[in-house]
């Protein structure tokens, strides 16, 4: 993926977030956009408290590397007006977008017609999504783009159930893995998630590991970031050549795989009190019209953090509270984004079943 967006653009931006007053109008090349109550904390128990100003001077900053991971693939948002410790909601549509906001007809089962998923290609939508404090962004792994290997996959995705199947937004770029630790801190509540904390980062650092070992023997290349909140994220790009059906029965493949090399370490349980004490390898999330937190979304965790993609070589030594708001555009501008060619990076998954049914005599 190539950086987009526009520097000069972007510094304009940023300028004008910092000479604004808690109301302005940006000027974000020929778009306008209004924002309002630029001092509100929305991450109140951040170190200092993250406010509107800092999530929309990160949306801009790191716009030339986050524009490419969402570029033509649905994407939903989190929004939590008050913050994240108050309501929040999913949303999916917007109605009442601006001109400049594009949108895509995607057929829905559910509202048995075609719905408007939101598209963000540009800088504009990005600002005009944190004004309405959208505050994690989560994007499709398909896409309606047609290079390089959608060429031959239909376009046809909001008149049925099945031109979408037969469509490229069926045919998934990644094979996905959600990786998160259930090793308590104690910390919790009745009935809560686990926390954050660093015993439980290192084993879903091990088993991101032990899966990569493994996705190389297979010869295909897996990326890794943080989640933002306890866990990590693989993807493993891959040739639009399976339906997302066909991906997560691979994902459980490998799941299993993995369990059975580290028995005490990985679980598919799906019952959460059977996971406790290891790391669960989750696959489900290979389904066409699910959703990651994209890379580089800002999440709704309370130290402001974003979902960061790493070098393997990075892996010991960082911690996901390392990449903020405040911090995660410098990190970007100093070091790059190691995902920014993640789609020129595709393997035939086929073929690497193929070689894995060969090496177990299958």
């Amino acid at each position: 993926m190539a950086a987009s967006g526009g520097a000069d653009q972007v510094a304009r931006v940023l300028d004008q977030l910092d000479e604004a007053d808690s109301t302005a109008t940006l000027a974000v090349g020929r778009h306008r956009v209004d924002v309002t109550s630029l001092d509100k904390p929305l991450w109140p128990e951040a170190r200092p408290a993250a406010t509107k100003r800092d999530l929309l001077r990160y949306l801009a900053a790191a716009s030339p590397w986050l524009l490419p991971h969402l570029k033509d693939r649905p994407v939903f948002v989190t929004r939590a007006p008050d913050g994240v410790g108050g309501k929040r909601f999913f949303q999916k549509k917007f109605p009442d977008a601006p001109s400049y906001v594009r949108s895509l007809a995607v057929y829905s089962p559910e509202n048995k017609g075609a719905i408007d998923l939101l598209l963000v290609t540009n800088l504009a939508t990005l600002l005009w999504l944190g004004q309405f404090a959208a505050l994690e962004y989560h994007v499709w792994f398909s896409r309606v783009g047609r290079t390089p290997d959608g060429r031959s996959l239909g376009t046809d995705y909001a008149s049925s159930e099945e031109s979408v199947e037969e469509s490229r937004l069926n045919y998934p770029d990644f094979l996905v893995v959600d990786l998160d630790a259930y090793l308590y801190s104690g910390k919790e509540g009745k009935g809560e998630e686990p926390r954050l904390h660093r015993k439980g980062f290192n084993m879903v650092r091990d088993v991101a590991l032990e899966v990569r070992e493994i996705a190389l023997s297979l010869g295909l290349s897996p990326y890794v970031k943080t989640s933002g909140k306890t866990g990590l994220h693989l993807y493993l790009p891959i040739l639009r050549d399976f339906t997302f059906d066909e991906v997560r029965e691979m994902a459980r493949a490998l799941g299993e795989f993995a369990a059975q090399r580290a028995p005490k370490k990985v679980t598919l349980e799906w019952a959460v009190e059977n996971r406790t004490g290891k790391v669960f390898f989750d696959f489900n999330q290979n389904v066409r019209g699910k959703s990651l937190a994209a890379a580089l979304s800002p999440r709704m965790h309370p130290s402001a953090t974003v979902s960061m993609p790493l070098r393997w070589d990075e892996l010991a030594s960082v911690y996901p509270t390392d990449f903020t708001l405040k911090t995660a555009a410098e990190h970007l501008a100093l070091h790059g984004d190691p995902w920014a060619d993640i789609l020129g990076s595709k393997a035939d998954l086929g073929a690497a079943l193929g070689t894995a049914g060969s090496e177990s005599g299958g």
